[in-house]
């Protein structure tokens, strides 16, 4: 096989073990889906977007040439990993802007840190093998396109614990907020149904969080969304049931 088409195979594998799309690349890159699938499918780029398209991949070009699975992508942390985010707030916050595709540039000019400390948080993640850091500024994350953190983990608990009450304690009356509290009888079908459409909506609100990362900081805002579906009634509803103790 020619050396182009073997670099063309391995630019596919990396797009596929990732979940990225041409269309996703494209934005990284800068350019159109149609210039994407053009060098793909022609094998004829030049070496200068080949850095650009490792760059956006988060790999090196000789371990891209190697053609092997990328083992180190990560889908989940352990609990150690995760114990020690959120020990450190400073180091959760690094990975959570890390994880959401920010620059080194980026999180200096927008939050209190020097570039002594962020490379001491770097080199922290490095060591928990969550990113892979190169000296001075270049990081590549070692997260997959469907990480998640641990259901009932650490991270998990952090966030029901402190995140979740500062989340709904506060008012949604900015421009753009939005919330929608609702509850009901559903069958088995029905929540199935709504749970497909939460999960659409996540993949998108993921898919604009990512082009977005091609625009200027001042052009973007920090945001949050939750997508909750569970059987569950309110207990003092709950209480009124008949065949309820209403003592309980």
């Amino acid at each position: 096989m020619a050396a182009s088409k073997l670099v063309v195979q391995a630019i596919r594998d990396r797009l596929r073990e990732r979940g990225l799309t041409y269309r996703e690349l494209a934005t990284r890159l800068g350019v159109s889906e149609v210039t994407v699938k053009r060098d793909l499918g022609r094998g004829d780029f030049s070496l200068a977007r080949l850095d650009a398209i490792c760059e956006a991949l988060g790999v090196e070009l000789v371990d891209l040439l190697q053609g092997e699975p990328d083992a180190s992508i990560l889908t989940v942390l352990d609990d150690a990993q995760e114990h020690a985010l959120v020990s450190d707030p400073k180091l959760l916050l690094a990975t959570y802007l890390i994880v959401n595709d920010w620059k080194f540039a980026e999180i200096l000019a927008a939050f209190r840190v020097d570039e002594n400390e962020l490379v001491s948080l770097l080199l922290r993640l490095d060591q928990l093998r969550i990113i892979d850091y190169r000296p001075p500024k270049r990081f590549t994350k070692r997260t997959a396109r469907n990480f998640a953190w641990q259901p009932g983990g650490p991270v998990h608990a952090f966030f029901l614990q402190r995140v979740v009450p500062e989340f709904f304690g506060g008012a949604f009356d900015q421009g753009g907020d939005a919330f929608h509290f609702m509850g009901g009888t559903l069958s088995d079908a029905a929540m199935r149904h709504v749970a497909a459409g939460m999960a659409r909506l996540a993949r998108e609100f993921d898919e604009l969080v990512r082009r977005d990362t091609q625009l200027p900081l001042e052009a973007r805002h920090g945001c949050s969304a939750v997508f909750a579906l569970r059987r569950w009634e309110f207990s003092a509803f709950t209480a009124l049931r008949r065949g309820t103790d209403a003592r309980e």
